[in-house]
């Protein structure tokens, strides 16, 4: 890439990006503020603020979104009569989960085997540098030849729908002729990939109540209704014996016709345990990105240190459900919720609470936007070429922005490849990624404005 002044722009400023997104893991930005302050999203995103206006962005405003969090707007004018090009991150992060299960501090970027470690590293902090970095190479080397807009969204890991419901009631705001969703990731580190599809998600929260208070097993265990083990039954019930999603009325056998994703790479990917099976039928790409799949996130019951021999009575479960494309989550929840109360046993009272929800995405990757990032990605990765994947997670706000522009091309990259671990401890970004995806976004610019 050594005739490339774009990528040497980018090399160049490497050392910078890995400074400004120590700054920006350093910030706490957990969207849920009874475990994290609402000081650290706000800091967060009053940098980011700060870094669109040096970049010479125009308008840049902190959004007060529905859900009680901030996103961040800014506006870079292009040559008169060039298109327009959304580009999207966000800045919130999933809690550390475990800190002592970190090698290192979750919010202190730390270089370790070539990779940087942090919260937000990959998902998504390491997208607004990605931005940066691509619009500062072009600036450095001609200028940006697009309207841009930014917009980095304070509450995606949430699910709490705030931009969704924002720019729904501003829907000029955010239209562009394409936009680049810098939240997903390459299949590996060294395949470019587009992501063509996500699943969409549902989340419930089920409470069962059988007593109206605690009881000793002892005196009145075996006939009295144990709602801990009323709620285990019905959760039960949402799988098949090979571990297969079976929720009433809903369909789980798509397929998917793109890329394939091997078992033991996979194996290797989820780090599965030796001995340990995979659950599900059919091909891994079919499991984890064309059909649905539940997850019980959490329970509410007594711990074990500190239990009584009691019989229990009340006991509540967070569920989630990734919904497939072709599916609507509507529908996916309304099935989800009949099941729930319809499996529970021995005429427990049972209360389904929705707490989010957010559509599937098919992209038209037949669009220009598609080739003039497959020709980017072939100069940013030399001698490969670009792969269409699908993501297993959820990002509400692209059907919002489907829906709200039907005529807009949405492409999906990002720095969230297997080896960066979101969502989990110890997560990394590869800085050699970053410098890569960088570059294949400055010269996807270029391409679709000559487009």
């Amino acid at each position: 890439m050594s005739s490339n002044p774009v990528a040497e722009t980018v090399a160049s400023l490497m050392p910078r990006a890995k400074e400004e997104l120590a700054a920006l893991v350093a910030f706490k930005s957990v969207a849920d503020f009874d475990q994290f302050p609402r000081s650290e999203s706000e800091g967060a995103a009053n940098w980011i603020a700060a870094a669109l206006r040096t970049e010479g962005f125009q308008d840049v405003a902190l959004l007060d979104t529905p859900d009680g969090t901030q996103s961040v707007y800014g506006y870079l004018p292009g040559p008169e009569g060039a298109k327009t090009v959304l580009l999207y991150a966000h800045y919130d992060v999933q809690p550390p989960l475990d800190e002592a299960g970190w090698a290192t501090p979750p919010f202190e970027l730390t270089e370790r085997d070539g990779r940087w470690y942090g919260r937000g590293a990959a998902d998504c902090k390491g997208g607004v540098l990605m931005h940066l970095l691509a619009l500062r190479a072009l600036k450095a080397n001609g200028g940006v030849p697009v309207h841009v807009k930014v917009i980095a969204e304070g509450s995606e890991e949430q699910g709490t729908g705030g931009l969704e419901r924002y720019a729904e009631a501003h829907p000029e705001l955010l239209a562009a002729d394409t936009i680049v969703i810098g939240d997903a990731g390459n299949f590996r580190v060294g395949l470019p990939t587009v992501t063509s599809t996500l699943r969409g998600m549902t989340l419930l929260r089920v409470k069962v109540d059988t007593l109206e208070g605690n009881l000793h097993s002892g005196q009145f265990g075996g006939a009295a209704p144990d709602a801990l083990a009323a709620l285990i039954r019905v959760l039960d019930s949402l799988r098949a014996a090979d571990g297969s999603t079976t929720v009433d009325g809903l369909a789980a056998d798509s397929t998917w016709e793109g890329l394939a994703y091997d078992e033991e790479q996979f194996r290797r990917d989820a780090r599965v345990l030796d001995g340990v099976e995979l659950i599900g039928s059919g091909s891994v790409a079919d499991r984890i990105w064309a059909r649905p799949a539940v997850t019980v996130l959490g329970i509410d019951c007594p711990p074990v240190v500190g239990a009584t021999p009691s019989v229990q009575a009340g006991a509540r479960a967070l569920v989630s459900l990734r919904v497939p494309p072709g599916v609507d989550a509507a529908e996916a929840t309304k099935l989800l919720q009949a099941h729930l109360e319809t499996r529970t046993p021995w005429g427990a009272r049972v209360a389904v609470e929705q707490i989010g929800q957010g559509q599937a995405f098919r992209a038209d990757t037949t669009s220009p936007a598609y080739q003039a990032m497959a020709d980017a990605m072939a100069v940013a990765y030399p001698g490969e070429e670009m792969q269409y994947a699908g993501q297993g997670g959820s990002i509400p706000l692209c059907n919002t922005l489907a829906s709200l522009y039907p005529e807009a091309e949405i492409l999906l990259i990002g720095l969230s490849e297997p080896e960066a671990q979101i969502h989990a401890v110890n997560e990394s970004v590869s800085p050699k990624e970053l410098e890569r995806l960088s570059v294949a976004e400055a010269h996807f610019l270029r391409n679709y404005a000559a487009s």
